[in-house]
């Protein structure tokens, strides 16, 4: 099943991406796709109800995507989780994984416009493979890890360089202004996803491809991010955690390229759809 939310920003309505790509607005179901929904078993009850439902509304075609769930409580992020970006960025591959916040406040649907931010100078780039929570999750094994997964979403991960690398202390002011996290534009659940750690994902830059790679490159998985995670805090349905990059952002190119007003950003993961964002000012 794909969840959706499409509407204006800030009054998105939840609905379902049917297999001949109809848009079902599911309003009268009465929840929207939030920690409440995820914590109650919310897609099987979904599912069911679905089932015995008749010819449900449809979105207009062109009416907007928004981010497949509503505002998380957090939004945690990998680090340098694939080995050829960890060297392009210039250090070693961690032996554990390194974890940062990004702003529930830089949420937006899958084709909005990018910010740029005043004063930014070296905004970036991130396809990712991201998860998001269905069930609360405390010092969870490895083997029951998955057991824990709502679904999985396309996500990029936007970063200010300059403020993530030059400005001292952590990476969450480089990662948080609004509009660096579009995620969506549909949430896929588990069973349509075989592995989620063979999947395609790329992005390109005005057409050229930036990022071609697979998440079978990434250093922690799916599993071991949800375990390692949750022996420092707990994790509540409808969290979302981005598992980070592989090669090919803007930091790594020689000389380093960065986003300006009028750039084209595109990307995707299989099975889980594709963004386009514009950059403006």
């Amino acid at each position: 099943m794909k969840l959706i939310r499409i509407g204006p920003e800030g009054r998105e309505i939840p609905g379902v991406l049917l297999a001949n790509g109809d848009r079902v607005n599911i309003s009268s179901f009465g929840e929207d796709f939030d920690e409440a929904f995820f914590g109650s078993d919310g897609p099987a009850r979904l599912q069911q109800w679905l089932a015995g439902e008749g010819n449900l509304p449809r979105f207009a075609e062109k009416e907007r995507y928004g981010a497949p769930i509503k505002r998380p409580s957090k939004i945690i992020c990998v680090g340098l989780n694939y080995a050829d970006h960890a060297k392009e960025s210039g250090v070693d591959l961690p032996a554990e994984p390194v974890l940062f916040f990004k702003a529930t406040t830089a949420l937006c649907g899958p084709n909005d416009a990018l910010v740029i931010p005043q004063d930014s100078v070296k905004t970036d780039w991130e396809v990712e493979l991201a998860f998001v929570i269905g069930a609360v999750a405390r010092r969870v094994s490895e083997a029951d890890a998955l057991k824990h997964v709502a679904g999985y979403v396309l996500h990029n991960d936007y970063s200010e360089r300059e403020w993530q690398l030059e400005r001292g202390g952590q990476w969450v002011k480089g990662k948080s202004a609004d509009t660096f996290a579009p995620l969506g534009p549909w949430l896929v659940t588990p069973d349509e996803i075989a592995d989620p750690q063979d999947l395609g994902l790329w992005l390109k830059l005005n057409g050229r491809t930036m990022q071609d790679s697979s998440t079978r490159q990434m250093a922690f998985g799916v599993a071991t991010l949800i375990s390692y995670i949750s022996r420092f805090m707990t994790l509540l349905p409808g969290d979302v955690i981005s598992t980070g990059t592989p090669p090919g952002v803007g930091l790594g190119q020689k000389p380093p390229l960065y986003l300006v007003p009028g750039d084209v950003v595109e990307l995707g993961i299989t099975g889980l759809g594709e963004q386009r964002q514009v950059a403006q000012a």
